[in-house]
C-alpha cells in the first residue's frame, strides 16, 4: 500500500482552476520528485494535498485513510509536513525558536530532542547559530532552517515546494545530500525542484506534472532518460 495516494484532484484558486485531475502515489521510506514547467500546478498541488486548498474533485489518502477534507492543521497532526516555497519562517525569532515552532503537533512533542539532535548532525550551521534572529541568516541557511523546522514536526511524509531556488551551487549540494540522510532516517519525502536533473538524480521515484494534469510517472532512473523528458525539462 502507497502511504500518500492522490487520484484525480481538481483544484485551484476561486475560479481559476490549476489542477484538471492530477494525481500521484509515494512508498514509504522512497524520494519522489514531482517536476515540471512553471505553472504546471506542482505548488498547487501541494498546497492541496497539505489541505491549505480543498479539492473540488478526486481524493486524498493519507496512511490508508481518506483525509481529502481534513485541514491543514489536523493532516500536520497526523505526520504530513510541508516545507513550502519561500520558506515562510518567524524572521523575528531565533533558530532555536522556530525550531520549537515546528515542533509544534502533538506527536513531535516528545520527540523534540531526538530531532534537535538530528537537526544539528544535518546542518552544523544552524546549531552555530541557534539563538540568532533567522531574519539574519543567509538565504541557503534561512532554507537549511526550513526544512530543519519540518522535520521538528516529525513528519512520516515530507513535502518540499523549491528545495534550491536562488540558491548558490555548493548550497544546494549540501541540501540535496540531506535528503539522503532524511531518507535514511527513514521519512517519506516528496519533493518539487526547479532543478529537474539533480532531483531525478537522487530519486527512487517521478511524476511529471504538465498543464495541472500528471503526464508521466516512473523511476526516475527511466525518467531521465527518457525522450520527452529530456527535451522539455534537462535541455536535451
Amino acid at each position: 500500500m502507497n502511504i500518500l495516494e492522490v487520484q484525480s484532484v481538481t483544484s485551484g484558486y476561486g475560479d481559476v482552476q490549476i489542477l484538471w485531475g492530477a494525481g500521484l502515489s509515494l512508498k514509504k521510506g522512497k524520494l519522489t520528485s514531482l517536476v515540471g514547467a512553471n505553472g504546471a500546478g506542482k505548488t498547487t498541488l501541494l498546497r492541496t494535498i497539505m489541505g491549505l486548498l480543498k479539492p473540488q474533485s478526486g481524493s486524498i489518502h493519507f496512511q490508508g485513510k481518506d483525509v481529502s477534507k481534513l485541514t491543514a492543521h489536523e493532516k500536520a497532526a497526523m505526520g504530513l509536513v510541508l516545507v513550502p516555497e519561500g520558506r515562510q519562517l518567524f524572521t523575528e525569532m531565533s533558530v532555536e525558536e522556530n525550531l520549537e515552532m515546528g515542533a509544534s503537533p502533538v506527536r513531535a512533542r516528545p520527540h523534540i530532542d531526538k530531532n534537535l539532535k538530528l537537526v544539528f548532525e544535518m546542518f552544523p550551521r544552524l546549531e552555530e547559530r541557534r539563538k540568532q534572529k533567522a531574519g539574519t541568516l543567509s538565504g541557503g541557511e534561512q532554507q537549511m532552517l526550513a526544512v530543519a523546522r519540518g522535520i521538528m514536526a516529525e513528519p512520516i511524509v515530507l513535502m518540499i515546494d523549491e528545495l534550491s531556488l536562488g540558491l548558490a551551487p555548493v548550497l544546494v549540494l549540501d541540501l540535496f545530500e540531506s535528503l539522503g540522510k532524511l531518507k535514511h532516517a527513514g521519512i517519506t519525502i516528496l519533493l518539487v525542484e526547479q532543478n529537474v536533473q539533480m532531483a531525478l538524480a537522487i530519486s527512487d521515484y517521478g511524476f511529471v506534472l504538465a498543464h495541472g494534469r500528471t503526464e508521466l510517472h516512473g523511476p526516475a532512473s527511466e525518467l531521465a532518460q527518457n525522450e520527452h523528458v529530456r527535451s522539455a525539462y534537462l535541455g536535451g
